[in-house]
């Protein structure tokens, strides 16, 4: 996504008269639109099926979207809005294709960013925290809270069930029992 957004950018610059398919930031957009598209179509599939269309689809979008920036990386003003985008593109080349590797892993890390946005925001109100215990507390529990929720177990249920077997546990194995992709909920 933050790949994107440079080159819809440039796209918009364009005077309406003179956009068209053809034009560089638009080709760009309609390939990493190709990409969210097999992403859309795979959300609910295994992650080995989802890493075969990576492999038979994805990577071939990835390969025409490289060709494309390697055709026209020095073509381009660098200064320019399409010159910007395409310089971002190249420098971060190597993190962008990384969804390839491996099935589970997003496209993007739009999840993730939602998920740390709260620690963002607040990240005013615990500068007043009263001692850095209260502040260490504070980012557990977050913690413990987005965990669960990105591994889709209800918050409440998992802090129930984790809080009322912590003081039980004494192993590095009853601590891992607690974690939330491992945690039993029926028997909280």
């Amino acid at each position: 996504m933050h790949a994107r957004r440079p080159f819809i950018k440039a796209e918009e610059a364009l005077p309406k008269a003179a956009r068209s398919p053809d034009q560089i930031a638009t080709r760009f957009v309609r390939l990493i639109g190709k990409l969210y598209c097999a992403e859309a179509l795979a959300k609910d599939w295994t992650p080995a099926r989802r890493m075969r269309l990576r492999a038979r689809y994805s990577a071939a979008v990835v390969r025409e979207i490289e060709r494309l920036l390697l055709t026209h990386l020095h073509s381009i003003a660098p200064s320019s809005l399409l010159g910007e985008a395409l310089h971002y593109l190249y420098g971060q080349w190597p993190k962008l294709v990384r969804f390839l590797d491996n099935g589970t892993w997003p496209l993007d890390s739009n999840p993730v960013e939602n998920a740390i946005r709260p620690f963002v925001v607040g990240r005013r109100s615990w500068l007043f925290a009263d001692t850095v215990g209260g502040a260490n507390a504070s980012a557990n529990l977050y913690s413990l809270i987005e965990t669960a929720k990105a591994n889709d177990i209800e918050p409440y249920r998992y802090l129930v069930a984790l809080f009322k077997r912590l003081p039980l546990a004494q192993t590095v194995d009853d601590y891992e029992a607690l974690l939330p992709w491992n945690i039993e909920l029926g028997a909280a």
